[in-house]
C-alpha cells in the first residue's frame, strides 16, 4: 500500500525552479531543508471525485507511488517522499542531472560495443530487479533511460517514468485501459530491449517502413533485417542477442536474467571477448538518428511495441490481421499511438 505524508511540503523542502511541465502538473527542483540535498519535486493536480475532470486519477498516482516505493535499486529512480493534500500530490524524486543516455552517446566521436554493453547491462539489471518483484515497466523507451550525472567515474544509468508500470500477482487478470480482462503470466515482454539495442548499434529503427501502415505491420509481424550498410561494424554476438529478443512468440524471448548471461553481455571465451573488442556502433548513423528523434515519429518504435503489448492483451483472441483492421474511427491517430 502506498505511504503518503500529510505534512506541508514547503515545511520540509524549499521549492526552486521549474524543471519541466505537463498537462497535470510541474516538476520543480526542491532542496531538503534538513540536509541541503537537492531533489526533483513532481507536483501533480489530482482529480477530485464528483469534481472537475482536470487532473490525474488518484488511483493511477497511488499505483505509481506503490511501485516506486517497492523499487530500491541503483538503476531505478529513487522515490524519497510523497505528500498529499486535497487537490495535489507531490512526489519527491531523485534529481537526475545527466540527461538522456542517447543524448550522451550522440556527443561522443565513437563508441565501442564494450562501452555500449556497460549501458545495456545496467538497464537489464534494473529490469531484472523489477521483474523479480513482478513489476513490468510497459513504457521502456530511450526518453526514459537517463544518466544520474554526465561527469562521473562510473556512469550510472537510471530508468524513470513508472506511470504505466504495473505489478502483477499470480493468477491475476490484467485489465487494460479498455477494461477487458486478459490473463497475463510471468513472462514479461522484452521486445523493447531488442528495439533499443538495435537502435543503439545501428542508428536505425528495426521496423521502420515506407508508410505508417507498413511500419505497424512490421511491428506486429516482428519483421526486421540486419542491413550490411548499418551493421558492418556490429559483432555477430550482438546480432544474436537482438535476434533472441525480437521474436514474435514472447515465450521464446530471453528473460532479463538470460540477457545478462548472454555471451554478448557476459563472454565466456577469449574469442568472444576479442569479437566484442573489435566491434563498434554505427556512430555516424546514430548521430543522425538522434538529431532527428525529438520530432521524427519513427523514433518511437519502442512505444509502439509497448502499446502493442496492451493491444494484444485486449485482442488476445483476435488475429494479427485484426489488429491492423480496427476501424480508424475507433482508434487514436497513429501519431498519438506514439506520443503519450
Amino acid at each position: 500500500m502506498a505511504v503518503f505524508k500529510s505534512d506541508i511540503v514547503e515545511d520540509l523542502y524549499e521549492i526552486g525552479e521549474v524543471l519541466g511541465s505537463g498537462h497535470f502538473g510541474q516538476v520543480k527542483k526542491v532542496r531538503e531543508r534538513a540536509t541541503g540535498t537537492s531533489w526533483a519535486g513532481k507536483f501533480l493536480k489530482i482529480r477530485r471525485k464528483g469534481g472537475s475532470l482536470l487532473g490525474m486519477d488518484r488511483t493511477s498516482v497511488e499505483r505509481e507511488v506503490e511501485i516506486l516505493q517497492a523499487l530500491k535499486h541503483p538503476n531505478i529512480v529513487m522515490l524519497k517522499d510523497v505528500f498529499e493534500s486535497r487537490s495535489e500530490m507531490v512526489l519527491v524524486l531523485e534529481l537526475i542531472s545527466g540527461g538522456e543516455l542517447f543524448d550522451f552517446i550522440a556527443e561522443k566521436d565513437n563508441l565501442l560495443e564494450t562501452e555500449a554493453i556497460q549501458f545495456m547491462k545496467q538497464i537489464l539489471e534494473g529490469l531484472r530487479f523489477m521483474h523479480s518483484n513482478s513489476i513490468a515497466h510497459f513504457d521502456l523507451k530511450p526518453e526514459n533511460i537517463m544518466l544520474s550525472e554526465k561527469v562521473s567515474p562510473q556512469l550510472n544509468v537510471k530508468l524513470i517514468d513508472f506511470g504505466l508500470a504495473y505489478r502483477f500477482h499470480q493468477g491475476e487478470e490484467y485489465k487494460s485501459t479498455s477494461g477487458t480482462p486478459q490473463y497475463v503470466g510471468k513472462c514479461v515482454i522484452k521486445l523493447s530491449i531488442g528495439v533499443i539495442t538495435y537502435i543503439l548499434l545501428s542508428g536505425m529503427s528495426p521496423f521502420q517502413g515506407d508508410t505508417d501502415e507498413e511500419t505497424l505491420r512490421n511491428v506486429v509481424a516482428v519483421h526486421y533485417e540486419f542491413e550490411d550498410h548499418y551493421f558492418k561494424t556490429t559483432s555477430s554476438m550482438a546480432k544474436d542477442f537482438i535476434q533472441k529478443l525480437l521474436v514474435k512468440d514472447s515465450r521464446e524471448r530471453m528473460t532479463a536474467e538470460e540477457c545478462l548471461l548472454h555471451p554478448w553481455i557476459k563472454p565466456i571465451t577469449r574469442k568472444q571477448v576479442a569479437n566484442r573488442n573489435r566491434s563498434s556502433i554505427n556512430m555516424r548513423n546514430f548521430k543522425r538518428f538522434n538529431a532527428k528523434r525529438k520530432w521524427k515519429m519513427s523514433y518511437n518504435m519502442v512505444s509502439v511495441c509497448n502499446r502493442l503489448v496492451n493491444m494484444r492483451l485486449v485482442c488476445k483472441h483476435r488475429s494479427d490481421t485484426d489488429l491492423l483492421q480496427v476501424s480508424p474511427s475507433r482508434c487514436l491517430p497513429f501519431e498519438q499511438l506514439f506520443d503519450r
